[in-house]
């Protein structure tokens, strides 16, 4: 008995502590009849503070689980300079810049960004980590760097 006690008032807390997100910016209602809501996130890239995030997920307030699906679209708010580009990774699966837990049983929800050398395009990528219905949910945001300090112009094909 004390231990099922103990484990609501965790799930209680981590509810409350959820809903206190530091980064929410808006909190829309999905109706009177349930208990999700999609929530409205921002995010500046901690490597490239010139770019910044909007990430929508729905939050289930009273199941141990989210559901997965979220979006994400993202846009040059700043300067993106060539300093900021090389202090990232550049490797084909990139970094994490942001995740949160979506679930008591493992699921997080992540944003990934990976740099596109030829299209001078920085790709952010919100996906779960956990499958839902066959398939794992994911959605993709782009941001080109063209007119930016940080653009390189492709290197010009030699005479011969």
């Amino acid at each position: 008995m004390k231990r099922a006690l103990l484990f609501s008032a965790m799930i209680a807390g981590a509810a409350l502590l959820a809903g206190c997100s530091d980064n929410e910016v808006g909190d829309v209602s999905l109706g009177v009849f349930t208990t999700k809501d999609i929530k409205l996130n921002v995010l500046s890239d901690p490597l490239v503070p010139g770019v910044t995030c909007h990430i929508a997920s729905i939050e289930a307030d009273l199941d141990f689980s989210d559901p997965s699906d979220s979006s994400i679209s993202c846009r040059q708010t700043g300067e993106i300079t060539p300093e900021m580009i090389a202090a990232i990774d550049k490797s084909k699966s990139g970094d994490v810049v942001f995740k949160k837990s979506k679930s008591v049983f493992f699921k997080t929800m992540k944003i990934r960004r990976v740099f596109d050398h030829d299209s001078q395009t920085l790709m952010y990528l919100s996906y779960s980590t956990k499958e839902t219905s066959g398939s794992y949910k994911h959605s993709l945001s782009t941001v080109p760097l063209w007119g930016t300090k940080a653009y390189q112009a492709p290197a010009a094909p030699q005479a011969q």
